[in-house]
């Protein structure tokens, strides 16, 4: 049976977001929290940043810390080869 999808109320860099997914509200929460953080790390390392360029560089940062964990699973799966 498919989770049910739930509505959740986001603030991020002090913007309200609704989002619809499956995850927990703590999963939900804990996301919106890292994402700010990092939003703020962002702003003060570099001020200069438009809210665009710290969006693409939040999209990167996660897509390369999912394309490391994919990795990771890969390499944790046996070979087919040596079957």
């Amino acid at each position: 049976m498919a989770a049910s999808k739930r509505r959740f109320k986001a603030e991020i860099d002090g913007q309200t977001y609704t989002i619809i997914g499956t995850a927990s509200d703590r999963h939900m929460q804990t996301v919106t929290r890292m994402m700010n953080e990092q939003i703020e790390q962002l702003k003060q390392l570099a001020p200069t940043l438009s809210d665009r360029e710290i969006a693409i560089l939040l999209a990167f940062n996660a897509i390369s810390d999912q394309v490391d964990k994919q990795a990771e699973l890969l390499k944790m799966q046996p070979d087919d080869a040596e079957q």
